[in-house]
């Protein structure tokens, strides 16, 4: 009796635990286990590229459906019209920025240099570029079909916004439609955070066998992944955002760096955009005088689309996985990184494991080994806190510029010295 009420507390115990404590526990266990096993290791592969596959099997349903409907959520009135294309370009554009300043921090500092994993069954070598005038001519689909058949993800991104603005255009007639691919979208939700659960066990696994063939010094550079990665996201928030706020905005960027200490704390803490909304809107409104009209439709909107951060993560990410497999990438595939995670990054936000998801994607693009997922994974939720906190400045960073052109900024708040003051709203 004893031991079943023990059990029984063990499983509630293991139940309530966050998915990333699990993936972290997965990760440490397959290390130890791929040590002790060595190169036998090989046999608890399969368990990871299970998890692999699953992913694998999301991504073109996953992006195609959230892409329409984060199209269609804009409303079409008017001004609404007007404010959704400055944030929308404000989003994008950010999102370009973030995904080149990871990039360019991955090639200074290079924290895949030096890991031999060039031997490992996927990897892929340097491929002839096509040009730049090719790669922007195969972003259009010719058949729609062969590209989700096929999985070509910048294909089925443009498609999938031009079906949006379509549905969007057509009006009353769209409603069906629209109906259709938000319960596709939501399906696709939870279909993806019953993947999630296999996470622990399949990064178990891959860690095994990359632990048990490669040794435990090819995890040592994650630290380094680490430290880049949050000294891009501070650069991203405290240069280029603060950039903005001044050149663009004509505004203090002391005083927006003061108003996104709340958002940012809680984003920090809860790494969830969505969940960090009520805060966000707070903070915006509160703190740095937006309006209410513009707060609650350009903030919701960043929280769907806007992922500066993790497209940020992806550039540094990125590029470690490809400096880890020995392969080396050609300015084209730089260009399909950028385009990819910035297109993308529409389709992504509020989905569990959004970070590892649009890794997937840059990874499938240009062509990189999916076990590189593997040793991202265990760090994910360590890098998930600054990407979100990006995530969330940048939201509020396009709230105050969209606020100021449209002249519904209130100055004197903004310029307010009792910032930061009030209480942290909780998710």
């Amino acid at each position: 009796m004893a031991d079943e009420m023990t059990m029984q507390k063990e499983s509630n115990f293991l139940s309530r635990m966050p998915i990333w404590q699990k993936i972290l526990i997965g990760m440490i266990a397959g290390m130890v286990v791929g040590v002790v096993m060595g190169p036998q290791a090989e046999v608890l592969k399969p368990l990871g590229t299970l998890f692999i596959n699953c992913i694998k099997m999301l991504i073109v349903p996953l992006v195609f459906c959230s892409l329409v409907v984060g199209v269609t959520s804009m409303q079409d009135t008017k001004k609404m019209g007007r404010v959704g294309i400055k944030a929308l370009v404000l989003y994008l554009g950010t999102t370009a920025i973030a995904i080149s300043i990871g990039l360019g921090m991955a090639t200074i500092f290079k924290p895949g240099v030096g890991i031999d994993m060039v031997a490992a069954a996927t990897a892929t070598g340097a491929k002839e570029a096509p040009t730049l005038v090719q790669t922007l001519l195969n972003m259009i689909p010719n058949n729609p079909i062969q590209a989700l058949a096929a999985g070509n993800i910048l294909q089925i991104i443009v498609f999938a916004i031009g079906l949006g603005v379509s549905l969007n255009l057509v009006g009353e007639k769209s409603k069906p439609a629209v109906a259709l691919f938000e319960s596709l979208a939501e399906a696709m939700y939870k279909l993806t955070e019953l993947v999630m659960k296999l996470a622990p066990i399949g990064v178990f696994g891959l860690m095994a066998w990359v632990a048990g063939k490669y040794g435990i010094e090819i995890l040592m550079p994650l630290m380094k992944v680490i430290a880049v990665v949050y000294i891009g996201c501070i650069i991203q928030v405290v240069v280029f955002y603060s950039g903005l706020i001044k050149v663009v905005g004509r505004l203090s960027p002391v005083q927006y760096l003061k108003g996104l200490v709340n958002p940012a704390i809680v984003a920090f803490t809860t790494t969830s955009s969505s969940g960090t909304l009520p805060a966000t809107m707070r903070s915006a409104r509160e703190d740095l005088g937006v309006s209410k009209g513009i707060s609650s439709f350009v903030l919701p909107l960043g929280a769907t689309i806007n992922m500066d951060g993790t497209a940020l993560y992806q550039g540094v990410c990125a590029l470690f996985i490809a400096q880890a497999f020995g392969v080396d990438l050609a300015f084209s595939d730089y260009l399909l990184i950028i385009m990819t995670s910035t297109l993308a990054s529409i389709g992504t936000a509020g989905v569990p494991g959004a970070g590892l998801i649009m890794l997937s994607l840059v990874l499938t693009t240009v062509g990189l080994p999916m076990e590189g997922l593997a040793i991202v994974a265990g760090i994910d939720r360590i890098l998930d806190m600054a990407r979100t906190s990006v995530n969330v400045c940048g939201d509020m960073m396009v709230s105050v510029l969209v606020a100021k052109s449209e002249k519904e900024l209130d100055e004197s708040v903004y310029n307010s010295e009792e910032k930061a003051t009030t209480e942290s709203v909780t998710a």
